[in-house]
């Protein structure tokens, strides 16, 4: 039975969810791409200013006479124009002749590189260029700003990558956790609907979605299948109702003509195997009747807080002396404990059930309640030959009598009381093997405590 609880694992499984998750993935994915373009070509243009400024500055103070180059320098750095804080120029032995560059850094001429600079603050961007005189400039510039850039925009890519992501399973739990929701309430009702309820009907939004359009359809088909259902239940109980009375009439002929003196032997057997039959036919009649009032509810008016135990007791006075004439070991275990129920109905019930296990029973047929959580759970348990379990299911349907209950009498309607008994409570028969035999189990809900809807 489905949990009326939402669960992460049965919402993440709905298409919503799913869609949601995918759709968001391709958005976050979209947002990371367009941040490192952004990121990309702003790094990329501003490295390439850098450099055409470093290249600037190269060409100038290669312009410069090498007598006058070394001040040219010094100037030009105190000044900081453009962000020039860093020069030097170096001889050919690699000494330094003036700049604040303490070593000559061995990079490719003319190809600007990061480099981190002694006493900087961050990396430096620095071009090398040779002098007419075999000796060596260097320039550089600071680039912390393009670095701070670069780590601002992966601060960004983080945050925003998670708070879409976080946002993302949110709004996929919402989308998915209402119409998940609605699931449920079709599947209750389509549960109620199965169990035997055809006055109910599957919840309609109004919102005139797909959900909207299949409980429609759904509620349709019900309709029909109800009406269809009453049409033969009533046609059934027509037949039922209208030929008993004939048949009962021609019993009691049959009954009087066997009862003629001068009938010979032979015709006064068959009139009994006549009435025979004719008694099976009526007691196939007053079942089916007997299962449509019941079926019909109109019994619920006589619903009472009821001692279990004593009404067991009754079935087993009652069913005592045919168990002791046929050799089977009846016995009872049971506590006294008040259930809500109809008691001539809940002991017609449990008196079927009885009835079964004493007619297959071999040698004992047992009857205990045991406490199952909220509810009691009755056990009626013979070693009689059992019931396979691909026949359990259909041995509670009209007429059907399994294979091993050929050679036993019986009309085929007794589990169908039984079953319609039970639906009238909202209580649930199950079958079991017993090993041997079969258990006959069902849920009660005792007084006070609601029963399970069925």
């Amino acid at each position: 039975m489905l949990s009326d609880r939402l669960r992460f694992r049965d919402i993440r499984r709905t298409s919503a969810f799913r869609l949601t998750i995918i759709l968001g993935s391709l958005f976050l994915i979209g947002i990371i791409l367009q941040l490192g373009l952004i990121y990309g070509l702003t790094a990329r243009e501003l490295t390439a200013r850098s450099d055409r400024i470093l290249r600037d500055q190269a060409r100038q103070w290669l312009a410069v006479p090498a007598a006058a180059l070394p001040a040219r320098i010094v100037t030009d750095i105190g000044r900081g124009d453009r962000d020039l804080n860093y020069g030097a120029l170096f001889g050919k032995d690699g000494s330094r002749i003036a700049g604040n560059i303490d070593h000559r850094v061995d990079i490719r001429s003319d190809h600007p590189i990061d480099a981190e600079a002694k006493g900087a603050p961050g990396p430096i961007r620095l071009l090398s260029m040779p002098t007419p005189a075999g000796e060596t400039i260097l320039v550089g510039r600071d680039i912390s700003q393009i670095h701070d850039l670069r780590e601002r925009i992966l601060i960004i890519l983080i945050t925003s990558g998670g708070a879409t992501a976080i946002g993302m399973a949110l709004v996929a739990f919402a989308l998915s956790a209402e119409p998940l929701r609605r699931v449920r309430n079709l599947q209750r009702s389509a549960r109620d609907i199965a169990s035997g309820r055809l006055d109910v009907r599957m919840p309609i939004a109004g919102r005139r979605d797909e959900l909207d359009q299949f409980a429609t359809t759904v509620n349709v088909m019900v309709d029909d299948v109800a009406r269809l259902m009453d049409q033969v239940k009533g046609v059934t109980d027509a037949i039922a109702h209208d030929l008993r009375s004939p048949l009962t009439r021609v019993r009691a002929q049959l009954h009087r003509a066997r009862q003629f003196p001068d009938a010979p032997r032979n015709v006064s057997d068959l009139l009994r195997q006549a009435e025979a039959d004719l008694d099976l036919a009526l007691d196939r009649f007053a079942a089916l009747l007997r299962i449509s009032e019941i079926e019909a509810g109109a019994r619920r008016a006589a619903f009472a807080p009821t001692d279990l135990a004593a009404l067991l007791g009754d079935v087993v006075a009652l069913y005592e002396p045919l168990a002791e004439e046929r050799g089977i070991a009846l016995t009872l275990s049971v506590k006294a404990m008040p259930v809500l129920a109809d008691r001539k109905l809940l002991f017609e019930a449990i008196s079927n059930l009885v009835d079964n296990a004493i007619k297959f029973g071999r040698s004992r047929v047992s009857i205990t309640v045991r406490q199952s959580g909220r509810e009691l759970l009755l056990e009626v348990r013979d070693d009689g030959p059992g019931i396979p379990q691909e026949e359990r299911e259909a041995v509670l349907r009209r007429f059907h009598r399994g294979a091993k209950a050929a050679g036993y009498p019986g009309t085929g309607l007794g589990l169908s009381i039984v079953a319609a008994i039970l639906h009238l409570h909202g209580f649930e028969l199950e079958l079991v093997g017993g090993r041997p035999g079969l258990i006959a189990r069902f849920r009660i809900a005792p007084a006070g405590v609601p029963a399970r809807p069925r």
